[in-house]
């Protein structure tokens, strides 16, 4: 049927058209696969497969894991299938395996990342090779320096609420929050929108602005659970309490260790002890150490894009750069810190599994007067999430000995991950038809699912929470709508009008054009194919005109040159009675002379063209089509068959040039077919000839035939009628 939308002509496939499908619009189930990140926290990474498109979300690797085994599963995917790579932002947990996997695997597809993310994932890639123990405790490193090069030489960057489409797959980005240059990624295929938060806080802080809330429909949500339920306490308190636990320790004589990742809260925190230190003279007695190289290599990336950070810290950079610390020492490495004083120091890792944080802490661990803050996230199998869910009493050093734990532990969450309320609201006001979580332990997950199903049951929103590599499969049927356009839409169509014309697909989009209007709206030439066929002919020119013009009712002399293509336009018949006449003139005359030096071509049915080549050799010229082809083939065999009987195409060609030898024709195919034949009266067409010893008499001016067996006197009349009707095909009757 045809559809009007007001502005455009649109021809709905199928009365079902929601209901249908279609092998050009691919299948209309969408997949969405964790391989990472589902029901734990590390490794996020995830699939999203839906009209033949395969989209990876995130590339990180697990920081409670090691080598491999870090990884997310990535044999669960053939990596050349996947069109895409979308990196929400530079944490390890999200972005350490990309070198890996661009360089390690048969991915051949495009990756995209914010420009922030990109400058800063190239310190972390660095950082995480040196720092995470892989080449010396496992034989070797997951990738090299080389490999990260060859990584960012693949890597295209795009700004906030930029949209890209490769091959149908349209996407774009909100900021996110979390850290500088998070992103949210919307993806739409064939009208479907996906978005992917990967770490979100709708949470403004120091230096970050809040998460944005997308102002189109969303179709699927795929939202991190990394707190389940709990709430965060707001950001005054929280903040009024970290200073406490440090100003407290230091007044005691003891060290503050800080573990924190060297890029993201870092930064937050140091913006609140330099600005805390300013205002406190008295503290500025006491050190406070970035044990961080990658800290300070960042700051410039914090710089170069504070245009992306919140209006307090753009309005404080119009006075002075806000990341300019007065009170905060860098230093590269261990070897540089002087442990004679009471101090804060921040060094990274944040989860206490290796590097500069865990020397610390293993040098720190069994004076009661020192502190530890654990102000992020830990996941599982790290030091720092056994500190805080089993409180031991002792402590295992790197070397394997065993000693008293008498550090203070605190735990206060400058996280920049959702709770439970942000996560909420940003539904509610969202909206979205299915939700998946991901990037959550299972307790927390369960529990943040419990409540979110309890809340949207009436609404008929589905949620889910898959384990890793399992897939949560969704259907969505979709209105199929073609867009008429080009010379076929010159006229609006019609209720009930049927149009012919070739359906595009492309980019999920159906568009009906003329096939004149490929070229136009598709990117394609129309391309004609000349067949010719060379064929031995041993027969006059004018033998071959003469059976042909029996056959076809349109044959017309032409004169072109030898070779040249036939014109691939429709051939208008001549014009008028006179032109006709002059054709048929024409063709009597070949047939008459038979004369092959003066062979003109001919153009049977205004498809075929028939020319002498050489002598001996007559060449066919078609384009081909169906049509054509079929009048290519009656003339092939037109020719064939008269040079299985040469005689009596030669006589046949005669008689209809001169009517009077109707009788020496008659007497060739006499011959032929019974054997000798005696003329009693020469002129008269009257013929005697023995057929199984019986004498038969044929008039063929009376068409009669005389025998004594009348057996034999029908079979004879029956030829002789299709003699006849051969010789005069449209005057005679003919029981063939």
């Amino acid at each position: 049927g045809i559809g009007d939308t007001g502005r455009e002509p649109v021809i709905k496939l199928g009365p079902d058209g929601a209901k249908r499908s279609y092998p050009f619009q691919g299948d209309e189930t969408l997949e969405f696969i964790p391989l990472g990140a589902g029901n734990e926290v590390g490794r996020s990474c995830c699939l999203l497969k839906f009209k033949g498109k395969t989209i990876m979300f995130d590339c990180g690797a697990h920081p409670g894991y090691r080598g491999e085994e870090s990884l997310p599963f990535f044999d669960e995917v053939d990596a050349d299938t996947i069109d895409l790579l979308l990196v929400t932002h530079f944490h390890v947990d999200h972005a350490a395996a990309v070198p890996y996997f661009l360089t390690k695997t048969t991915f051949k597809g495009k990756v995209y990342m914010t420009y922030p993310t990109l400058a800063i994932c190239k310190l972390v890639w660095s950082d995480f090779i040196k720092v995470s123990g892989i080449a010396e405790q496992h034989g070797g490193s997951l990738y090299t320096e080389k490999d990260i090069q060859d990584t960012i030489s693949q890597i295209i960057c795009i700004d906030y609420h930029q949209e890209v489409e490769v091959e149908g797959v349209r996407f774009w980005c909100y900021n996110a929050g979390h850290v500088l240059g998070a992103c949210m990624f919307m993806v739409q295929i064939a009208g479907v929108r996906l978005l992917y938060t990967g770490d979100y806080s709708r949470q403004e802080d120091r230096h970050l602005m809040a998460a944005e809330m997308p102002a189109v429909k969303v179709h699927v949500l795929v939202v991190e659970s990394t707190y389940g339920i709990q709430t965060h306490e707001p950001r005054r308190p929280r903040e009024r309490q970290f200073l406490e636990s440090v100003i407290t320790t230091l007044q005691h004589g003891g060290r503050v260790l800080l573990p924190v990742f060297a890029i993201g809260r870092a930064q937050e925190l140091l913006l609140l002890l330099d600005e805390w230190w300013r205002k406190t003279p008295e503290l500025q007695r006491f050190p406070v150490i970035c044990l961080s190289g990658m800290a300070r290599r960042c700051i410039a990336s914090y710089q170069t894009y504070i245009n992306q950070m919140n209006n307090r810290i753009r309005h404080l950079n119009d006075i002075e750069n806000p990341f300019d610390f007065r009170h905060i020492r860098y230093m590269t490495s261990i070897s540089e810190f002087e442990d004679n004083c009471p101090c804060v120091v921040m060094a990274s890792p944040g989860m206490l599994q290796n590097g500069p944080s865990r020397d610390l802490f293993d040098r720190w661990c069994e004076d009661k007067r020192n502190a530890v803050v654990v102000t992020g996230y830990c996941v599982s199998n790290t030091l720092a999430k056994d500190l805080l869910d089993s409180e031991p009493k002792t402590h295992t050093l790197q070397d394997g000995h065993d000693v008293p734990l008498r550090i203070r532990v605190h735990n206060i969450s400058f996280s920049a991950h959702a709770d439970f309320m942000q996560t909420s609201q940003f539904i509610d006001e969202l909206r979205p038809s299915h939700i998946v979580l991901v990037h959550g332990e299972a307790n927390m997950m369960a529990s943040l699912k419990k409540q979110l199903v309890s809340k949207y049951e009436q609404t008929g929103v589905g949620v889910w929470s898959p384990q890793n590599t399992e897939a949560v499969t969704l259907t969505f049927h979709e209105s199929k709508v073609a867009k008429v356009v080009g010379s076929i839409a010159a006229e609006r169509p019609r209720h009930g009008l049927q149009l012919e014309g070739v359906v595009l697909h492309k980019n999920f989009q159906l568009t009906i054009v003329s096939i004149d209007d490929m070229a136009a709206h598709a990117g394609l030439q129309v391309s004609h194919l000349i067949q010719r066929q060379h064929i031995p002919f041993s027969q006059p020119w004018g033998v071959l005109v003469f059976h042909l013009s029996k056959l076809f009712d349109s044959i017309a002399v032409v004169s072109d040159k030898k070779g040249d293509a036939p014109s691939t336009e429709p051939q208008d018949a001549p014009d008028g009675v006179e032109a006709k006449a002059e054709n048929t003139r024409q063709v009597e005359k070949m047939v008459a002379e038979s004369n092959d030096e003066k062979a003109l071509p001919i153009r049977v049915m205004d498809a075929v063209t028939v020319r002498k080549s050489t002598q001996g050799v007559v060449e066919i010229e078609w384009q081909s089509n169906p049509v054509n082809d079929l009048v290519a083939d009656s003339v092939l065999s037109v020719m064939m068959q008269s040079l299985i009987s040469p005689n009596t195409s030669k006589a046949m060609a005669r008689a209809e040039a001169s009517p009077q030898e109707l009788g020496s024709v008659v007497k060739v195919m006499l011959e032929e077919r019974y054997g000798a034949v005696e003329v009693p009266s020469e002129g008269e067409p009257v013929f005697q000839f023995v057929v199984d010893d019986t004498p038969v008499t044929v008039d063929a001016m009376k068409e009669t035939v005389t025998c004594a067996d009348p057996d034999i006197q029908r079979r004879v009349e029956g030829a002789v009628k299709k003699m006849l009707a051969c010789l005069h095909p449209t005057g005679r009757n003919c029981d063939c």
